[in-house]
Formats: C-alpha cells, sequence, structure tokens
C-alpha cells in the first residue's frame, strides 16, 4: 500500500509563509489570499499531526517543529527551481545507452559518434561494447546496434541497412602481386578467417563463399590467418596481411 504524500501546495504555503513570517506576504507572492495560504497550511498540520505555526496578532513564529522541517523543505523548492531553469535553459543532460558489437563500435559507430554527439549537445552516450545476446531490462540498454533479429523475438527491431560481405585487401597489396582475376586465383592469395564464435548461427565464411562461385571443398581454402574480430580481420587486410571476407559497412572508411 502506497503512502498518501502531503499536498505541494501545502509545503509551498508553509515554506513561504515560513520565509514571510506572515500569511499575508506568502499570499502576495503566491497570488492567492492570506485565507488560503492559512488553510493549506492547516491542511498540512492536519496531516503531519504537528503545529508548525504560533499564530500572533502581530505575525507568525516557526514552532521546534516547523523549524526542524523547513530548511530541507526550503532545499526541496530551490532544487525545483534550479531544474526548472534547467529544463528552460535546455541544459539538461539526457543519457542513450547504446549497446553494439566490438567490431561496429570500432570501425562503424565509434567514428561517427562525436559529429553526432556535436550535433545533439544536450545528449549523453553510454556505449557498451559485448556480444549478443544482451539483456535490456537488466542492463538498463535503449537501443541495440546488432547484425540480425535472431537473438530479440519479441522486441521492436529496425532494419538500418543491409551489409554486403566481400574480398577485400589493401591497393598496396594487389599493387605488388598479380591481381586475382577469378575467384580460383584468390586461393593463390593469403587468405584471413573470421570466426565469430557460437554465439552466431550462421556468419559468412571464405568456405561458403567459393561454394557460391562454384569452387568445391578445398584445403588450401582453410589456409591463412585466423581471427575471432571483424574489425582486426580488416586491419590485417589494411596491413597488407592477406585478404579477408568483410564487411562493407566496416570497412568503408
Amino acid at each position: 500500500m502506497s503512502q498518501r504524500l502531503p499536498s505541494l501546495n501545502g509545503l509551498k504555503a508553509f515554506e513561504a509563509a515560513a520565509r514571510h513570517e506572515s500569511f499575508v506576504g506568502a499570499a502576495d507572492e503566491l497570488g492567492v489570499t492570506p485565507a488560503a495560504v492559512s488553510q493549506q497550511v492547516r491542511g498540512l498540520e492536519d496531516y503531519i499531526q504537528r503545529r508548525l505555526f504560533d499564530r500572533r496578532n502581530n505575525g507568525l513564529s516557526l514552532t521546534d517543529a516547523g523549524r526542524a522541517v523547513y530548511p530541507a523543505i526550503a532545499k526541496g523548492f530551490e532544487q525545483f527551481a534550479l531544474a526548472t531553469q534547467m529544463l528552460q535553459a535546455g541544459k539538461v543532460s539526457v543519457r542513450l545507452t547504446v549497446s553494439t558489437l566490438p567490431s561496429v563500435a570500432a570501425k562503424w559507430l565509434g567514428p561517427r559518434l562525436s559529429t553526432f554527439l556535436t550535433a545533439q549537445s544536450g545528449l549523453r552516450v553510454a556505449l557498451r561494447v559485448e556480444e549478443d545476446p544482451i539483456d535490456f531490462a537488466r542492463d538498463d540498454v535503449d537501443v541495440r546496434l546488432s547484425y540480425g533479429s535472431q537473438h530479440y523475438p519479441g522486441l521492436v527491431v529496425e532494419e538500418l541497412v543491409t551489409d554486403r560481405v566481400v574480398p577485400l585487401c589493401s591497393p598496396d597489396r594487389l599493387s605488388q602481386r598479380v591481381p586475382p582475376r577469378s575467384p580460383e586465383a584468390l586461393m593463390e592469395h593469403t587468405l584471413i578467417h573470421t570466426d565469430w564464435g557460437p554465439a552466431f548461427a550462421t556468419h559468412p565464411t571464405w568456405t561458403e563463399w567459393f561454394r557460391a562461385a562454384g569452387i568445391g571443398e578445398s584445403s588450401t581454402v582453410r589456409q591463412g590467418h585466423w581471427v575471432s574480430l571483424s574489425s582486426v580481420a580488416i586491419d590485417l587486410a589494411v596491413s597488407g596481411a592477406g585478404i579477408t571476407l568483410g564487411q562493407q559497412l566496416l570497412a568503408r572508411d
């Protein structure tokens, strides 16, 4: 069972009357009659079952109970006023918790965050880098950037872009070797493989790529370098270590 809270109008009437030491002064500030202020304060006293003022013909004085609670109530209204000023000035920061995959954070989202945050000056971002699946409720995540929707049934999913996986290498590597003119010719180069691990039901592999190109199983295909992150595979390709099967979204820059 929830506890009934005191009237906000009663608290405001008490704070103003205590500050002015007068119902008349509080009424002028609040734009009501002195009788209305007195009634609001009386309601607050009935609620807490304590007298807050000693009422005299020439004014008011706080009782011991009134003096005990006034500083906290006054401080509370000061905070309300400050919060209102911040809202009016547009200075309130809102935090957006974004979760994404390590390679997406390193190669796509991270480099673009500064431009986005410059345009959204009142926004603060908490970036979480983690593998699928995540727990939105437990980790207080607002949005997840991921490949596919299979991990999050029942949640709202919006497709941002359809990525493509293609063979990638550095221009320097091609300038130093005979460029491959056919899928078969790729086997003569060092291949960089990415194994995303068991969290992914499917992920593109060189074996699948060659099969789609009409080339059967070959032990040569599985030779080369193996990494567990797409970003690392792309970095290896950029350095000239070989040809990777990489996502255009992450490698475009």
